[in-house]
């Protein structure tokens, strides 16, 4: 059900790779809720997602960028206003990616170069995307800019490695980025820290299975989907939270207040009778 909550606003959505990615859940309920976007991606992603096939379909820009690049990003923004005939009113970065996880590489033995990698694929991207927005004035008062985390940015989450410093400093950037961009512009930036959700990324990670029921059986709601994010997403582009910035949101369930639940102590307890047979 659609409720024009974003009738007559443009945005850029980074990240959407293909059917499973939140992001390409985003760029669907954008559209449902009236919003003009703009997709985009790095020139690998586009080819070997499906994303290029959803633009076409739905008519939009693709405009390939790599966020890390501030040339890439200057030009997509030009472009992007240009398209949309005048300035964004919301941006969504849903990037990460670790080479450390890929390559399976433990915390206490990390490469540092794909370290280096990861913060600035991550994280650092994130502030290049805000600072080059701000230097060409992109975003209208009262715009939002959205990045997607994780708990692991708080609480130690088993493999999932340097990703966790990532978001961390992920979130920083929100904090201090906020702070500037809603004092001089009243525009609002926020994070989600969302459920693990089974994604292209998600499911590269060891034992990502196993965490995504472990926090399904702690969640008094559950976990939330790929599509109740993209909704928490639109709320967050609309003008109903219009004074809502620098702020962690938690999207998951309730997890994240939750140190042990009914469901996960009962299948802890079922382990010790496997045991004992």
């Amino acid at each position: 059900m659609a409720y024009n909550l974003l009738k007559g606003k443009k945005g850029i959505i980074f990240g959407a790779l293909n059917e499973m990615s939140i992001a390409w859940k985003v760029a669907e309920k954008c559209i449902e809720e009236g919003a003009e976007i703009v997709l985009t991606n790095t020139p690998l992603s586009i080819r070997m997602g499906g994303i290029q096939e959803f633009a076409e379909k739905n008519n939009i820009p693709l405009i390939p960028a790599d966020a890390t690049n501030v040339e890439d990003l200057t030009n997509l923004l030009n472009e992007a206003m240009k398209h949309l005939g005048g300035k964004l009113d919301f941006i969504l970065h849903s990037i990460g990616m670790s080479l450390n996880v890929r390559k399976k590489k433990s915390y206490d033995d990390l490469d540092y170069d794909f370290l280096q990698k990861t913060l600035d694929i991550s994280a650092i991207s994130f502030h290049k995307v805000l600072q080059t927005a701000k230097k060409l004035d992109a975003i209208n008062e009262w715009g939002s800019v959205v990045a997607l985390s994780y708990v692991a940015a708080q609480r130690t989450m088993y493999e999932y490695n340097d990703m966790a410093d990532a978001k961390a400093m992920l979130e920083s950037i929100a904090r201090s980025f906020g702070y500037i961009y809603g004092r001089e512009k009243k525009i609002r930036v926020n994070t989600i820290s969302q459920s693990p959700t089974m994604t292209t990324a998600g499911s590269g990670i060891k034992g990502f299975d196993s965490l995504v029921d472990f926090a399904d059986r702690m969640s008094p709601l559950g976990n939330a989907t790929a599509e109740e994010c993209a909704n928490y997403c639109v709320a967050l582009f609309s003008d109903l939270t219009r004074k809502v910035t620098m702020q962690n949101l938690y999207h998951d369930g309730g997890f994240s207040s939750m140190g042990m639940s009914y469901r996960a102590m009962h299948q802890y307890n079922k382990s010790f009778e496997l045991d004992d047979k």
